[in-house]
């Protein structure tokens, strides 16, 4: 039969350019259309040779690529299970009419089992080449057929279809004529070149389970080791494959497969590494885990799969269910997507979580590197914030181990009120140091100390402090003036000792709310100190305040309350010499609230003064 042309249907032009410029944000992608395409084809013959033993053949199933540079084409060959004349004009010369899907349906009516889940259901891939190449003919022979077809066509509404010489064996060869460089439709990547088709195999179609060959080299690993049982895998592959897939050098932490059945099915093979990545906590965007379908590249760091407080998390889902050729605006609503991140989620909750009982070692590891993001979750999630602190860790002032909230509530005094937690400094030992905890200790209350900078909003979260809870297991912050280790009655009779003394306390008092006005909005004596001779209380942590500024807002002016040990020999020496020597006192004063500052983790705003108090009092103190 001689050549015959053909038209598409009139919406055709239209559909391509709207194909070209809206569904693919990237031009490499035609190539993982056509490989995909491939892959399809070799399914499919693979499928009907086992329901035909006639049509088995002694032929090794591939994916050759070769380019020509002087002809300026890039062909793309598969001994699959090819097309005849009425496969080109229905599966190619009609836009969006899906040749897999109807290869599934004839082959579902013939009531076989069919465990092939074949790539490509949209049937819009193929029209993909027309972003980087002018003219395509596709060459292919079908399977059990002696004719062999040629279709082409340069994507303008029409194509044509004749008879050539017969090809070896069956399958189908897809030849692009590229575009000129200079044309302003094209791609600056130059898709002649070795090292870019490389790249873009490596990318795109690593997994693809047939070996894809180019310049007599298979380029792609075929190793997509979460489609294979764990019991096969050792640890040495898993190791192998995560160094891979994110090129680092470290072993991971842990692995966590997922096998996902039912209303939606997806794989996922997921790693924890084992140190964080230098931008992690300064790039929220940074990391996230792969999106395959089908074992075809779809996205990196696709931000939906996971939230960003798991955003440590590298590896790959792999979806039977979503489309190939689904947008990433469509993916982000789609309902596929949610359930696969949920599960996700869920699986990793509980991986967490049987590190954490199991190996301990292994778990504390995991949480000095990603601790700090991982409980941004507390505030991000409200579904999974209470199962998040579960499986956080904290120090405490009972010793320097780590510990978990329920191995502190095993601890708790049974008289004791709620989870006595003490924030605002980003280290224990700092804490440690806080007058805030006098008296907490002199009781032997122990006290979580929280030092990461989200946990000054876990505290003051009505999750966590709200009514309704359970009293013996709120969250409360010692910090807070309504937060007490005293009983009522030991409160009472300390509101009862500090009246009696205000009439002595009131010059100091006046004294220092005038020397520190721009500092404090209130001086005060307090029993609760009993170590510390002073300490600050009231508004935000230093800490966030310099969180807030490194982040670019503006912190809110306030003014702490300066409290001073009603018990301390120095604070009763202050009284006295309020009186009639304010010069001396005020210089005191000054020295204690810096030194309250200090141990808040403030900075003394003049330091050569603060020196200069220092050593006036050591002046003092060696005359004495």
């Amino acid at each position: 039969m001689s050549e015959e042309k053909f038209y598409f249907q009139t919406e055709a032009a239209e559909l391509l350019q709207l194909m070209i410029g809206s569904v693919y944000s990237n031009k490499d992608i035609f190539l993982r259309e056509i490989i995909s395409n491939a892959s399809d084809a070799l399914d499919k013959r693979r499928i009907e040779t086992l329901k035909d033993s006639e049509l088995a053949e002694n032929t090794n199933p591939e994916i050759k690529i070769e380019i020509n540079t002087d002809n300026k084409t890039l062909s793309v060959s598969d001994n699959g299970i090819g097309m005849n004349r009425d496969d080109l004009i229905n599966y190619l010369g009609t836009i969006a009419k899906s040749g897999t899907k109807e290869f599934l349906k004839s082959v579902k009516a013939e009531n076989k089992p069919l465990d092939e889940d074949l790539i490509g259901k949209f049937g819009v891939g193929f029209y993909s080449v027309f972003m980087v190449a002018e003219k395509v003919e596709v060459v292919t022979r079908k399977l059990g057929g002696n004719e062999t077809f040629k279709f082409t066509s340069d994507g303008s509404g029409s194509y044509t279809i004749e008879d050539v010489e017969q090809r070896n064996e069956c399958g189908t060869t897809v030849t692009l004529f590229m575009r000129d460089s200079k044309d302003e439709n094209s791609d600056a990547k130059n898709y002649l070149d070795e090292w870019t088709i490389k790249e873009i195999i490596h990318k795109y179609s690593d997994f693809i389970s047939y070996p894809v060959i180019f310049k007599d080299e298979t380029i792609n690993s075929r190793k997509a080791i979460w489609q294979r049982p764990d019991s096969e895998i050792t640890e040495d592959e898993y190791k192998e494959f995560y160094k891979h897939l994110t090129g680092d050098y470290s072993d991971p932490l842990t692995h966590i497969k997922i096998n996902a059945e039912g209303s939606t099915n997806f794989k996922g093979l997921l790693f924890v590494p084992s140190r964080a990545p230098f931008d992690l906590f300064m790039n929220p965007e940074s990391g996230g885990v792969s999106l395959y379908i089908k074992r075809v590249f779809i996205m990196n760091d696709f931000k939906s799969l996971i939230p960003g407080y798991l955003r440590f998390i590298r590896g790959v889902i792999d979806s039977e269910d979503l489309p190939l050729n689904i947008s990433r605006e469509i993916l982000q609503d789609d309902p596929i997507t949610r359930v696969i991140r949920r599960s996700t989620q869920r699986k990793i909750f509980t991986e967490l979580k049987k590190m954490l009982e199991k190996d301990r070692e292994t778990y504390i590891k995991f949480w000095l590197e990603f601790g700090k993001i991982f409980k941004e979750g507390v505030i991000q999630d409200k579904e999974y914030s209470k199962k998040i602190l579960e499986i956080s860790l904290f120090k405490t002032t009972a010793n320097d181990e780590w510990t978990t909230i329920d191995e502190y509530k095993s601890r708790m005094k049974p008289d004791q009120k709620g989870i006595f937690c003490l924030a605002g400094r980003d280290n224990a030992t700092a804490l440690k140091a806080s007058p805030k905890l006098d008296s907490y200790k002199e009781k032997g209350y122990e006290v979580l100390l929280m030092t990461d900078p989200v946990d000054e909003v876990i505290l003051s979260d009505y999750r966590f402090m709200a009514p309704d809870a359970d009293e013996k297991y709120k969250l409360l912050n010692i910090s807070d003036d309504n937060v007490s280790a005293q009983t009522d009655d030991e409160k009472k009779e300390s509101e009862e000792k500090i009246k009696a003394l205000e009439n002595d306390f009131e010059p100091l008092k006046k004294i220092a709310v005038e020397v520190l006005a721009d500092k404090i909005s209130d001086a005060k004596l307090s029993l609760s100190l009993t170590g510390s001779i002073a300490s600050l209380t009231g508004g935000m942590s230093f800490q966030m305040l310099n969180l807030m500024r490194s982040a670019g807002h503006a912190a809110p002016k306030q003014k702490k309350v300066l409290e001073l040990n009603a018990g301390h020999p120095v604070v009763k020496k202050l009284i006295s010499m309020a009186k009639d020597n304010g010069e001396k006192v005020s210089d005191v004063l000054k020295t204690l609230y810096d030194q309250a500052a200090i141990l808040e983790g403030a900075s003394p705003d003049d330091p050569a003064d603060f020196a200069r108090r220092i050593n006036d009092l050591v002046a003092l103190a060696i005359e004495d």
